[in-house]
């Protein structure tokens, strides 16, 4: 048995851990997992206090893949919900679809009966007035909500020097834990030797209303296949979605590349791309027999993830490797 995750799954590697080793399931250890990282308003990129779009909603995104039936559940631009991944779950149980997204999804959920909440917190909605008045003239900030053309200001809203610095992102709400700055992403092998993967974010700060990044999208945000492996992106999503990275690894597994040669391809593939948004990815993968890698590409700043294996005590912080392109 194996989890990996993100540093943003802090909150909920732990409880993740101590269900595979009472032998549940890869999905209900890795949706309880990430719901204790969604109700955590110290990670500002997933559920409950994640930064908001250009008009200061927060919308979230999230999906979950069983690695043996190849079976998925997404929900994309959601608002007003407490566990995005929850919903994901049940879109996979319950419907014969793959992906639901806006007014569809909140639907569905309220059919469900699922918790509701605020996401925008007091200090995720003023990160997001800061950024406002930094970018958007003054004529345009009233209208922002309705018809203020948003478009002209994308670009700055996903520019480095106007995101919020690590020191607003990471500064503590009431403690002093280290806390989170992008999607989390759990990869997991249960007891059965099954793989598993789960995603949520509330995305990219300030991005234009309706974005979707990769996380809810099959085969680029994550992919599992219980033959083969499983692999998870954070970061820049629209990379990801280009060049399909997650399913990419996956199939470069199915082909016999080892996990190395495996992640290392898939890696050039994002050396393809041309134009774009072109920024930083992490890549998370892990192979059937339990073997692991994570890849930093294009990082400003050294990144980590947790690893556990059964019979460890508890799981291990460890740090990725970094590659430029």
């Amino acid at each position: 048995m194996i989890i990996v995750t993100n540093d943003e799954g802090r909150p909920g590697v732990g409880r993740t851990a101590a269900l595979l080793a009472k032998g549940a399931s890869r999905l209900d250890a890795i949706e309880a997992g990430i719901r204790l990282v969604e109700a955590d308003p110290a990670i500002r990129t997933v559920g409950r206090g994640g930064l908001a779009n250009m008009v200061g909603r927060v919308q979230l995104d999230a999906m979950i893949m069983d690695g043996d039936t190849l079976e998925s559940g997404a929900v994309g631009a959601i608002e007003g919900f407490a566990h995005a991944i929850t919903i994901a779950r049940a879109v996979k149980d319950r419907l014969p679809h793959e992906l639901l997204v806006g007014a569809g999804a909140e639907r569905f959920a309220r059919e469900i009966g699922a918790e509701r909440a605020d996401n925008l917190t007091d200090a995720s909605a003023e990160i997001w007035q800061d950024w406002l008045e930094a970018t958007v003239p003054i004529a345009d900030r009233a209208r922002c909500q309705d018809s203020a053309a948003l478009a002209p200001y994308v670009r700055n809203a996903i520019k480095a020097d106007l995101l919020p610095s690590d020191d607003d992102i990471t500064a503590p709400v009431d403690d002093d834990r280290p806390q989170g700055a992008d999607t989390t992403v759990f990869l997991a092998i249960d007891h059965t030797g099954a793989l598993g993967c789960g995603v949520s974010t509330s995305g990219w700060a300030w991005k234009y209303p309706g974005r979707l990044g990769d996380s809810p999208i099959v085969g680029a945000g994550a992919y599992a296949d219980s033959r083969y492996g499983a692999a998870a992106c954070t970061g820049t999503g629209e990379m990801a979605i280009r060049a399909g990275t997650s399913r990419s690894i996956v199939l470069y597994l199915k082909m016999g590349l080892a996990l190395n040669e495996a992640v290392d391809a898939a890696i050039d593939d994002l050396r393809g791309l041309k134009g774009g948004l072109i920024d930083r990815i992490t890549i998370h993968a892990i192979d059937a027999a339990g073997a692991s890698r994570v890849v930093a590409v294009n990082a400003q700043q050294d990144r980590q993830f947790w690893q556990w294996r059964d019979g460890e005590a508890k799981p291990q912080r460890i740090q990725a490797e970094r590659v430029d392109l």
